[in-house]
């Protein structure tokens, strides 16, 4: 229980500012890896980075998913409910933010709060354990934040992912925002993105 309770921020203040500077960066600056702080990991399942998004961007005013095999033992929620007082939810729909431990363990973008016209902002932000910000397939991105254009690779997304973000994409304003986090480093993908597959 002690490490469980000890699993975060070894200065709280300062270490979450800096990762919520990284986080608002990425995304800001669509397919740019910024430098997340990452405290130890509590869990083999939770990753450093996860750990990192979780404590910077929860509080008790933001419902959070865990997928389920983060759910299982409940040690997860129990760490972060300290850490933060964030509720948990099983129903991606009603999140704020949502974590995944891999693509296998993250439901359809779509199931998922996407928002309202009036409300935009209320849609669900999704952080997504990945292998590696680079090796994988190559993806073009396009849209604010990126000057023309930009590839990426990131390993270990959904199979179908570029048709599903070109559906989120095509509810702009409203949908889903994407963090991939991996080595330290978290990479944003806004809804305002668009990605293609790359040649």
């Amino acid at each position: 229980m002690d490490s469980l309770l000890q699993g975060g921020f070894a200065d709280p203040v300062l270490h979450s500012q800096a990762s919520f500077r990284a986080i608002m960066d990425a995304l800001a600056n669509p397919g740019t890896p910024q430098n997340l702080v990452t405290p130890p990991s509590i869990s083999h399942s939770l990753s450093p980075e996860l750990v990192s998004t979780l404590l910077t961007l929860s509080d008790h005013d933001t419902p959070v998913w865990l997928d389920a095999g983060l759910r299982a033992t409940g040690t997860i929620g129990t760490w972060l409910g300290f850490h933060s007082g964030a509720p948990l939810v099983e129903a991606p729909e009603k999140a704020v933010f949502a974590a995944a431990s891999g693509a296998g363990q993250l439901p359809a973008l779509d199931q998922f709060n996407l928002g309202t016209q009036e409300y935009p902002d209320r849609s669900t932000t999704i952080v997504l354990a990945v292998p590696a910000l680079s090796g994988g397939d190559t993806l073009v991105l396009r849209g604010p934040g990126i000057k023309d254009h930009l590839h990426i690779s990131p390993k270990g997304l959904p199979a179908d992912f570029v048709a599903q973000w070109t559906a989120n994409r095509a509810l702009f304003p409203r949908g889903v925002d994407l963090l991939l986090v991996a080595q330290g480093q978290v990479m944003g993908l806004p809804r305002s993105t668009r990605i293609a597959e790359g040649h």
